[in-house]
């Protein structure tokens, strides 16, 4: 199947799950999910596979096991690419694009902290933050509340030394092309601004084999 783009039924379908988020509507709906939501977003993971790797479609339950919420239906579908660490999914709000690490172990926060804390590496990092989001992309990622102990509250970049991952991330909305293949091009765009900050990761970070990202 080829990618045609995102049918504005996605996200009605979102919408409406949103106010009706039960078996009953998503038996009923679900010829919707697979037409509009699951199938255009595989096509789409199919023509980005070349250029950012296989994409996995997340499963579209929640694990309510440990949660108080109890609704058993997420209200977005997310495609995660593993080999570029990169992300989009699809709600009611439209389209949602991102990269980045969003969690992180022990060893790698330690490793994110003597990076920043380098006086090469981490203005190579304020340096590739700036460009990226100079893009329209939005950085951001779990802190701490203050400079996390061995480094001085006075440091240059006390704000990123109080980071414990660092992910980038683009709403669309629903732009008129949405619906049109430009969205695979726009989606390209967005994932090759991000690759700076996805580098620097990489390469002063590293992959965890007990994170997805």
């Amino acid at each position: 199947m080829a990618f045609t783009g995102i049918p504005l039924e996605a996200l009605d379908f979102y919408e409406d799950l949103e106010n009706d988020n039960s078996k009953s509507f998503w038996v009923a709906h679900k010829e919707v999910y697979e037409r509009c939501v699951r199938a255009p977003l595989e096509a789409l993971a199919q023509e980005l596979a070349p250029e950012f790797g296989a994409g996995k479609l997340f499963r579209p339950y929640r694990d309510v096991r440990f949660s108080k919420d109890r609704t058993p239906y997420k209200t977005h579908q997310g495609v995660y690419f593993a080999d570029s660490a990169l992300y989009l999914h699809v709600f009611a709000g439209g389209l949602m694009v991102a990269g980045g690490y969003w969690h992180t172990d022990a060893a790698q926060v330690a490793r994110l902290r003597s990076a920043v804390a380098d006086d090469m590496t981490g203005p190579q990092l304020r340096r590739t933050i700036q460009a990226v989001e100079a893009a329209r992309i939005t950085v951001h990622g779990e802190q701490l509340t203050r400079v996390p102990a061995g480094y001085s509250k006075d440091h240059p970049r006390a704000d990123l030394l109080r980071y414990k991952s660092l992910t980038g991330q683009r709403e669309f909305g629903s732009p008129g092309w949405l619906t049109t293949r430009r969205t695979r091009t726009e989606v390209g765009r967005a994932w090759r601004s991000l690759s700076p900050l996805i580098g620097w990761l990489d390469h002063h970070v590293g992959r965890s084999t007990q994170s997805r990202g």
